[in-house]
């Protein structure tokens, strides 16, 4: 597997962006590495291990899955997806606020979630399970208002600057939500071998990221109607993320994470999307031939 980390530099470098990436057997811990212990901006991947501390207080009995939540309109942390994007009130349970947050990455379900749980849990739980890398620093709400201060008075249309995108505060590891490639491959490790959470938990986190409504970056990769890739996806100007755990037929469980950076601050760049697909297909394929599946 000597040229595969050089494979994949040269994929990243073909679609105009930097790159680390860390994939794992999750049962024969093999694994290959691409700057896997950098440390990155994690966006909404986040969002799992908020979904994963959300699980673990359940198994713990300190609160109810089925809690109904009042979802009033004002106060709603911006976005595009989900409750973000409704204008009426809603009364959903913590579950379906979760499904909300994982299956189309919604900025205002995560924060009404994190509201319940609190970052400090999130925290405690990542370092249980050994992600020593791994720091929630804002919620998402918070996260977003770093970006309008950090832009200044000419909003999203300085982000076309450059210069302003140097100094956003959610861009900068050490000063955001953070994580590395490897603590993300961990993670999900955990979560398939039952690690992280009671089976019963891990298998309704198993669910949820099986059900993102993505396909243009993981998944594109992995074209067959028998491997199941679950996933979350993570952006930020640009930034563009995602983990998730790619499974085979014949019962080859890959975690794959990776984290991507563009000098182009466009919303739509389609080639940058999809080298993360591109490069977990080549990490996998290159695990595959390692443990003679092919």
């Amino acid at each position: 597997m000597t040229d595969v980390p050089a494979r994949i530099h040269a994929a990243f470098a073909e679609a105009g962006v930097t790159g680390r990436l860390h994939a794992l057997d999750i049962d024969s811990g093999a694994q290959l590495d691409v700057g896997a212990d950098q440390p990155v901006c994690t966006a909404s991947v986040h969002k799992l291990c908020l979904l994963v501390a959300l699980h673990e207080q359940a198994a713990a009995g300190r609160l109810d899955l089925g809690e109904q939540v009042e979802c009033p309109p004002a106060g709603r942390t911006a976005g595009s997806t989900g409750l973000a994007a409704m204008l009426d009130s809603a009364r959903l349970s913590l579950r379906d606020i979760a499904y909300l947050m994982m299956a189309v990455s919604d900025n205002a379900a995560a924060d009404l979630l994190l509201h319940r749980v609190g970052l400090d849990a999130v925290n405690r739980t990542t370092a249980r399970l050994g992600l020593t890398r791994t720091h929630a620093v804002h919620t998402f709400g918070d996260l977003l208002a770093t970006i309008r201060e950090d832009a200044g008075p000419a909003g999203v249309r300085a982000l076309a600057d450059p210069h302003v995108i140097a100094r956003l505060r959610a861009l900068d590891p050490a000063r955001t939500n953070r994580s590395t490639p490897r603590d993300m491959t961990r993670l999900l490790g955990a979560v398939w071998r039952d690690e992280a959470c009671t089976p019963e938990h891990g298998a309704a986190v198993r669910r949820l990221l099986g059900l993102q409504v993505w396909p243009h970056r993981l998944a594109a990769g992995f074209p067959f109607d028998d491997v199941h890739v679950a996933g979350k996806t993570g952006s930020l100007p640009t930034v563009r993320n995602e983990v998730g755990v790619v499974e085979y037929p014949d019962g080859g469980r890959y975690a794959v994470a990776v984290f991507t950076r563009t000098p182009n601050p466009a919303a739509t760049l389609p080639a940058a999307d999809a080298v993360i697909g591109t490069a977990a297909r080549i990490a996998v394929d290159a695990l595959r031939a390692g443990r003679g599946t092919g």
